[in-house]
């Protein structure tokens, strides 16, 4: 071989050297590109779940401050216990048996009946530094207990609601006791046929942040509760006439319906579910503008049949008018034509009063009017999917009438026995006195005089 010819030939050999050096980096940094992106995505998972749901888990400071303003001082105090117990008990529960029910292992109706629920193998391996399990952990896309506990905040704003409507008059032991076996058991059910992958999800149920599947559902329970509970004393007179019951704190009620809306921005933002690129971030965007532009459009339309409606303009209905388009729009949220959340709020809104007045009417006390701001609303939001998200309406029906009738029948008869056993509600003397002095031996404003109701004076006078 000339001299010339194998000068050419280690050309050659460089060359090739290079390029296939060249594409085994190339290989390299995309791998790991790749895996630096699938880590971030990771993150950021991970990160949105904490983080809303903490927002969430907000929205217990706006029942208590909603509820506690709603009704009279003298019960402001249990109010404020309610809340904080009931948050506790619904994350344990959850914790316990609620969270395996609605997502390990869903058969069509129901998860898998084990107690406890916590990291996987992956992540305990990775914390206890076997670097090795790192792949697998980050492959699941966001950590374990994350996912749980932004689940775990959507059982307290169900227990929430019914707090509210039977505010006044139910025993705190009672409702502590419904509220444990609504986040163990009839809350975690609901779940599993819908967000669980469930009989419903494989019919094509559509309920994006949980119109129907948290809100309904604690419409019908706290429906449930009021019908056996009954009316507080003298709310109707015997001539039928519905004696007012004004807040004791309206500046309250009305922050209570302001840190709501905020934490609703997580409630609905953090129901994308993910946070891992643009596509999600675009999303979420729009998710939070259509949560805010029915929450707003449910105000003005509360405030414009108001008068018709009520007689007056009424600032309690303008704020429950928010509440109700928040929860009108939570269903489908994620509609990328905004005017359509408008339409869905308005009517929200108006279904708000027009539901308040309607209980008045049936005799049927709602204290805060969570009745027709949650399930009402949250009936109407699940079948305005079929306008403006392309829901099927016949599975959208389905889902309502499902839901309606298992919670409905599951919590009345729970508190029938409770009402059997322990009792529903507190006796006439505790409920004139007021629950905070008698049951709890405080009172929420101890600097106030407490003047006796006119009606109540009437009533004892009678006796």
């Amino acid at each position: 071989m000339s001299l010339a010819v194998a000068s050419r030939s280690c050309r050659r050999l460089t060359l090739s050297t290079r390029l296939c050096t060249g594409f085994v980096l190339l290989v390299a940094v995309s791998c790991v590109y790749a895996a630096v992106e699938q880590e971030l995505q990771f993150i950021f998972n991970t990160f949105s779940f904490l983080v809303w749901g903490a927002l969430v888990m907000w929205m217990c400071a706006g029942f208590t401050m909603l509820e506690s303003g709603s009704v009279r001082t003298k019960n402001a105090s249990v109010i404020c216990l309610k809340n904080i117990g009931l948050y506790s008990i619904a994350g344990l529960m959850y914790y316990l048996v609620g969270y395996n029910l609605m997502y390990t292992d869903v058969s069509g109706w129901v998860g898998t009946f084990t107690l406890t629920y916590g990291p996987s193998a992956q992540e305990l391996a990775l914390l206890s530094g076997d670097e090795t399990a790192k792949a697998a952990v980050v492959e699941n896309g966001y950590s374990v207990m994350s996912d749980w506990f932004f689940q775990m905040v959507f059982v307290a704003t169900t227990a929430s609601i019914i707090s509210g409507a039977m505010a006044e008059r139910v025993k705190l032991w009672s409702f502590l006791l419904f509220t444990a076996v609504l986040a163990g058991f009839i809350y975690p059910i609901v779940g599993a046929w819908t967000w669980g992958g469930g009989w419903l999800s494989e019919r094509g149920f559509q309920d994006f942040a949980g119109s129907t599947i948290v809100h309904s559902t604690g419409g019908w329970a706290a429906l449930a509760g009021v019908l056996i509970a009954g009316p507080r004393l003298g709310k109707f007179r015997p001539d039928g006439s519905v004696k007012a019951t004004p807040p004791s704190n309206v500046p309250i009620v009305t922050l209570g319906v302001f840190i709501l809306w905020l934490g609703w921005f997580g409630f609905n933002g953090g129901s994308q579910l993910a946070l891992g690129g643009a596509a999600d971030a675009v999303a979420m965007s729009n998710v939070l503008v259509n949560t805010n532009l029915a929450a707003a459009a449910g105000v003005i339309a509360a405030l414009s049949v108001s008068r018709p409606l009520l007689g007056r303009v009424d600032l309690l209905a303008g704020l429950n008018g928010a509440i109700g388009g928040l929860v009108s729009i939570t269903a489908g949220p994620d509609i990328v034509t905004h005017s359509w959340s408008i339409v869905i709020g308005l009517v929200g809104g108006v279904m708000v009063v027009a539901g308040m007045k309607l209980l008045e009417n049936l005799k049927v006390d709602d204290v805060v009017g969570a009745i027709p701001a949650h399930l009402f609303a949250g009936i109407w939001g699940t079948l305005a999917v079929c306008i403006a998200a392309g829901g099927n309406l016949l599975v959208q029906l389905t889902g309502i009438l499902a839901v309606g009738a298992y919670v409905f029948v599951v919590a009345l008869a729970l508190w029938y026995v409770i009402e059997k056993t322990i009792g529903v509600r507190v006796s006439t003397a505790v409920e004139e006195v007021g629950q905070d002095s008698a049951e709890l031996g405080i009172e929420s404003y101890p600097e106030f005089v407490l003047m006796p109701d006119t009606d109540d004076v009437e009533m004892l006078s009678n006796k």
